[in-house]
């Protein structure tokens, strides 16, 4: 399936750049259609501070057609390096510390068809904004 090759070739242990306009759109599609695919997803996101990674959950989760707005965790660590992991099932997530130098976004596919199950990315955290 061509599509999974898309989001595969960026599904690597080296961090490979979206360079042109051209590639980000071939990109936005490609996890689009495998995410209406997909039965459910996991979405991780680490960034610099919960303000990035919350924007950018909102992003995907809006470019994906799954929600449009989210509540912010009163508890969500603030000014620090965080992870969020979004489930599309519950639609709920949680925030935790990072230590990792990852800044980027993985997501999880679940899915009856073999062809679709698997982590691809690493996503840059503004490829929906």
């Amino acid at each position: 399936m061509r599509l999974s090759k898309i989001l595969k070739d960026y599904s690597c242990l080296q961090i490979k750049i979206v360079d042109f306009a051209a590639d980000k759109h071939k990109l936005r599609q490609a996890i689009k259609i495998v995410s209406d695919l997909c039965e459910t997803e996991n979405i991780g996101i680490c960034a610099d501070n919960f303000q990035e990674g919350f924007t950018t959950l909102e992003s995907y989760l809006k470019a994906l057609g799954l929600c449009e707005k989210l509540e912010k965790l009163p508890t969500a660590p603030r000014g620090t390096p965080i992870y969020i992991k979004f489930n599309t099932e519950t639609m709920s997530y949680y925030v935790d510390y990072y230590a990792g130098s990852y800044r980027g976004v993985l997501i999880s596919c679940q899915s009856d068809n073999h062809n679709l199950v698997g982590t691809y990315g690493h996503f840059p955290l503004n490829l929906f904004v």
